[in-house]
Parts: C-alpha cells; structure tokens; sequence
C-alpha cells in the first residue's frame, strides 16, 4: 500500500528542485549551448523520483529503475557531448578561445541525479538533508570560480597538514581510551585529544582568514581573527607595528585591545563546548569584559583620530606564526595539557582550592587553554562550578597582565602604553569578578 506524503514534504520536494533548477539555468544563462535540466526539468525529475520511491519505500525496486533509465539517457547525452566538445577544439583556430564553460565536465549529469534523487530524500529523510544536499549544490556550482581560485592558491603543505589532521582525528580518536591511565589525574587520553581538536580548530580557521582572505589584512579584521588565534602573539605583533610606525598607533592600540576582547569570547565558547553548566556560569561575566573590551577599543580607534594616521584600508602584518594543526604544535599542546591537568590535582591535593587559584595565576603567564579545557573537562573534582569559574577569569586576567607588559616592551611604552593601561584594567576587572563570585556566589 502506497503511504501518502505529508504535504509539507511534497511542498518542500517542489520548493527546493525549483531553486535548484533556477541556479542552474542562471549558471549557465551566458552560453548559448543547450544542456539537459534546469527550472522545469528538475521539479519534473525530483516528482518522478518521489513518486517512484512511494511505489516501494523498502526495496526501492522503481525507483532504481528510474535511475538506470535516467542514467542510460545521460550516458548517451554526455558521449555525444563529448564528441561535440572533441569536434569543436579540432576545428578551432587556437585552442585558447575555448569557453571554459564548454567543458566535458560531469557537473550536468551528476545535475540531474541529483534533481531525481531530491525527491525521495525529501519525502523519505528530515527535511534538514533534502536543504542541506540543495543548498551545497548550489553553493558548489554557483561558486566554481572562487573554489579553482582558492585551490590554486592554497598550498600544498597545508593540504597534507590538513590531511594528517583528519587522520589523527578520524582514526587516532576513536582509538585512544576514554578512562584515566593514571591516578595522577582523572583526565582521559581522548579528553586530552578532543580539546586538541576544540582548540586547534579555532586556531585553524583564524589561521586561514588571515593567510588567504585578504580583507583580514585590512583594517581592524586581522586582530579580531588574532583574537580567534593568539590573544598574546597580536598583541606582540601590533606593539610592534605600533613602535615601528607612528602612523599605525591608533589602529595597532585599538587592534591589541580588541584582541583581547575576542578572547573572552572564545574562551566562553571552548567552555560551553564541554561543559555548558560552567559556561552559564562564565557566561555573564565573560560577555561584560567583552563588552568592555569593544567599547575601549572604541575609544581608542575614534577618539583622537588625527590626519597622520595611517589609512583603514591599510595592510597589517598578519598575528599567524605557523599552522596550528601540524603535528610539532599538537604534540606540544598534548604535553603541556596533560603537565597542567597533573598539577591542578597536585595543587588541589595540597592546598585546596587557594592551590588552583595559585596556579591560574601562574600560568597566565603561558598558555591558558590547557588550564582552561582541563577545568572544563572536570580534571579537578570536588570543586564548585563558581569556584572554577573564578579561577577561569584569574588566568585570564594573569595572561592579560602578561599581555600589558609585552605591549609596553615591544610598543616601547609610549607607542602602546594605552592599550597596557586598557589590559591591566581589563584583568584588574576580571580578578574583581572572580573575588565577587566566590565571596557571593551566583
């Protein structure tokens, strides 16, 4: 007995083969050569792809059918396309007037499966499949230009780091055991590995607007996407456009506050990812240093704009210094993860909570990730969530001292001595937040 579709599934079938065939018929508007599919073919392909699977949902006998009559047709189309295309080059006069669009590419045919097969996915699966698969269609055919242009200039290097990345995730992961091997701390090999992942990809993708988005060269773009990447390595970096010209001072002092600004953010975002309880708790008080944070580099980026300042549009030095995912930076991570995690217990052990408040003070002066993930991911037990909190916003205000004397070293004090000033009362902010919390908590 054939089940009747709900009509929001049919509506749904009609509404995404009709966006389908009208990208591609805009796609390919400027050639004049004609090719099998677009705004009426699609929703005719998808209709009979659906009513076929309807015929029988469970073996799909029809519906296969359906396929190899549609893919026997396309066979037949892209051969004598082929031949077509063969003929066309050997009678050209140069090879170079060929319209790229010409080519024998499987784009068309792959089209038109696609457009049949839209139909039974949208009356079979979840809605959120059937738009997923059109929408990256179109996404894919709309935007071949940028994506050859973005492969031609990604580098080789970074494919085979991606590449390792993906493997050590994919494979490496679901591998490592998710149980304590030592009684130094309760951290798992998998929690150490997962907060690699967390962390290295925010890392990655600020690494790659920066490296290959030219706009993030631009303006105040590069110490947002720093922000995302190093809080502490913009802030080094700026300070020291800022002392190497005068022009830039302005720009560099409201770019090394707005760095840090991004970093509170980012550090409620790794939080949430493993424990959205402690997040709610950091939630408040981590959106109001933000907050804090863009309203200085507010003031700092308008007020006092003179002539001399250099343009807006103006490249700046990008805050990158290697590829977060190569496996040199993972391993050091890994180590420095599971060093922090064993000291955290030690220091919890010894001295109680004033040990944890101890070390996030102290390790501020580092990397705070680690400090900040193991918490997160309950490498010190028996410890109240506000507690935690509290020693989250002293490590970062700890980081932000450290941050405030490298801009005063490397911007040679005058060049960025606000920006010192605005992250000394950033973390003198945050450490007030942390003492309010644990004298009166939440």
């Amino acid at each position: 007995m054939i089940t009747a579709p709900l009509p929001t599934s049919v509506a749904l079938l009609l509404g995404l083969s009709f966006f389908l065939g009208l990208a591609f018929e805009e796609f390919f508007a400027h050639t004049d050569e004609r090719r099998p599919g677009g705004i009426r073919t699609f929703p005719l392909l998808a209709l009979a792809g659906g009513a076929l699977y309807l015929f029988d949902p469970v073996r799909f006998i029809p519906f296969t059918a359906g396929l190899l009559v549609l893919g026997a047709w396309l066979v037949v189309y892209y051969s004598a396309h082929v031949n077509d295309h063969v003929g066309e080059n050997k009678n050209s006069a140069s090879a170079e007037v060929e319209d790229s669009d010409s080519n024998v590419g499987l784009v068309v045919p792959l089209l038109n499966v696609l457009a049949y097969m839209l139909g039974a996915a949208a009356l079979a699966l979840p809605p959120w499949v059937a738009v997923t698969i059109t929408v990256a269609a179109v996404l894919l055919l709309t935007g071949r230009a940028q994506l050859h242009a973005l492969a031609r200039r990604v580098e080789i290097r970074e494919i085979v780091t991606a590449g390792e990345f993906l493997i050590l995730t994919g494979i490496v992961l679901p591998l490592l055991p998710d149980h304590p091997v030592t009684t130094l701390t309760a951290i798992t090999p998998r929690q150490v590995w997962l907060a690699l992942i967390v962390v290295c990809t925010f890392s990655y993708v600020s690494y790659l607007a920066q490296r290959y988005w030219a706009a993030a060269a631009h303006g105040l773009w590069m110490a947002a996407l720093g922000g995302m990447y190093s809080s502490t390595v913009t802030t080094v970096v700026l300070a020291r456009q800022a002392k190497a010209d005068a022009a830039r001072k302005r720009q560099a002092q409201a770019g090394i506050t707005l760095a840090t600004a991004i970093m509170y953010l980012r550090i409620l975002a790794v939080v949430a990812i493993f424990n959205v309880e402690l997040a709610r708790i950091l939630a408040l008080p981590l959106c109001a240093l933000s907050l804090g944070g863009f309203a200085i580099c507010a003031l700092q980026y308008w007020w006092g704009k003179s002539p001399q300042d250099a343009p807006a549009q103006s490249a700046m030095q990008p805050a990158v210094t290697g590829n977060p995912l190569e496996l040199g930076a993972a391993a050091v991570f890994a180590a420095l993860f599971v060093a922090v995690s064993i000291v955290s217990a030690l220091a919890k052990s010894q001295f109680g909570i004033s040990g944890i408040y101890g070390l996030a003070a102290i390790v501020g002066v580092t990397d705070i990730d680690p400090f900040v993930l193991n918490l997160a991911q309950g490498g010190v037990s028996g410890v109240p969530g506000v507690e935690l909190a509290a020693a989250i916003l002293i490590a970062a205000s700890s980081n932000n001292i450290l941050k405030a004397f490298y801009a005063a070293s490397f911007g040679g004090g005058k060049a960025t001595a606000g920006s010192a000033a605005a992250l000394v009362l950033l973390a003198a902010a945050g450490v007030a937040i942390a003492v309010g919390m644990v004298l009166r908590p939440l």
